[in-house]
């Protein structure tokens, strides 16, 4: 009952099959090759995933560090003021006191 099996295959030879199943070899390579190219795909993908990541994470550090200069370069500005306040106040003081003192003479 050959004619029931695969009529198809029924005048075949034994070479032409084995080319077949070598060609059929040949494409499941194919695509185990597609797949691991795939996989090398997804990989990169992920890395470059990773480095956007690192880029954030370093663009939020330095602007940390610029607030924090900048945090600093306002507590020195308030330093100077101080500074000068207190200055001025003695100023202030000594010519309060040459003032009291020339008004009374």
């Amino acid at each position: 009952m050959r004619s029931n099996d695969n009529p198809k295959r029924e005048h075949t030879s034994k070479g032409e099959r084995e080319r077949e199943r070598e060609r059929e070899r040949e494409r499941e390579r194919e695509r185990e090759r597609e797949r691991e190219r795939e996989r090398e795909r997804e990989r990169e993908r992920e890395r470059e995933r990773e480095r956007e990541r690192e880029r954030k994470r370093e663009r939020e550090r330095e602007r940390e560090r610029e607030r924090e200069r900048e945090r600093e370069r306002e507590r020195e500005r308030e330093r100077k003021k101080e500074k000068i306040r207190e200055h001025k106040g003695m100023n202030n003081e000594e010519s309060g006191k040459t003032r009291s003192h020339v008004s009374h003479a």
